[in-house]
């Protein structure tokens, strides 16, 4: 049984959009990137004023302190749980400025983009392999996403579809269970005269839970043939070390992962109770003249 599904405006999507760019296009996501930026200055910050001084000993640094009372509880809990939860974060803060238009856009993934030279024989299209996310979802591995599409229509690649098979939706997902794509994967058809059918199963969109099982293939809307086929182990290091982080970041690998996520969250929470609670007991107390 088929049943159509607009992605563009399920809830998931409308979760992320709020999550990427608050609503508000491009400049959602600068005001994002620069907290995140705030946010790693405070961890740095809340580190220096963490590290233990004088006659203080990692203990009770890392533990908190059970005879404090007052001020010094909060203190001592507030610092405590900020390293661990302040390591979390900056995995989440740096995996999260990867998305972003100028941290990531303009600097990361023009430094960890796959190498255009490995299919330099296959003609390239103008659009690059984020053409194919769905409008406001990032579904496209990072490394891939601002490398150009190769382009149907020559006589390079690989062998693929049998020469007498029509090249449709249909042959290019039979021949995607013959070259090893199980379970949930995506097939994107060609959006131009030379575009290409392209396989897909990938941490980002969902399909997997692991990254190294990432895997894109595409296929000449012309001839069937196999113009590329990229898989973890093609990337390079920046590449791989953000298909794994993204990964922890969304939550994909596995309950553990979720329930990870869950406590990092419960955690920033109580670390900004505890900030609220010092400064109430620290703040300024308007001095009351005497009658």
């Amino acid at each position: 049984m088929l049943h159509w599904v607009d992605k563009e405006h399920t809830p998931f999507a409308w979760a992320q959009r709020i999550h990427g760019t608050l609503l508000i296009g491009d400049v959602g996501d600068r005001v994002i990137e620069v907290v995140a930026w705030a946010t790693l200055v405070m961890l740095l910050s809340g580190a220096v004023l963490w590290w233990p001084r004088g006659e203080q000993r990692w203990r009770s640094r890392l533990w908190p302190d059970p005879r404090a009372r007052g001020l010094g509880r909060w203190r001592s809990l507030h610092g405590s749980l900020g390293l661990c939860t302040g390591a979390v974060l900056v995995v989440f803060l740096l995996s999260g400025l990867t998305w972003t238009g100028i941290t990531g856009g303009k600097w990361l993934q023009a430094w960890g983009s796959f190498p255009i030279e490995q299919s330099r024989a296959v003609p390239l299209s103008h659009e690059p392999h984020a053409a194919l996310n769905t409008a406001g979802l990032q579904e496209v591995p990072w490394g891939l996403a601002q490398t150009p599409l190769p382009a149907s229509g020559s006589a390079e690649g690989a062998e693929g579809l049998a020469a007498s098979a029509p090249v449709d939706l249909d042959s290019v997902a039979a021949f995607a269970t013959r070259i090893g794509f199980r379970g949930q994967h995506q097939i994107a058809p060609p959006r131009e005269a030379r575009g290409v059918y392209t396989i897909s199963a990938n941490t980002m969109s969902g399909d997997l839970g692991q990254p190294t099982g990432d895997r894109t293939v595409h296929v000449d809307r012309h001839s069937g043939r196999v113009l590329a086929d990229i898989g973890f182990a093609d990337y390079g290091a920046m590449a791989k070390t953000m298909a794994v982080v993204i990964a922890l970041h969304q939550g994909d690998m596995g309950l553990w992962n979720a329930l990870l996520n869950l406590a990092a969250c419960l955690a920033v929470v109580a670390l900004c109770v505890a900030g609220v609670a010092m400064w109430w007991l620290r703040r300024p107390r308007r001095a009351v003249s005497p009658a």
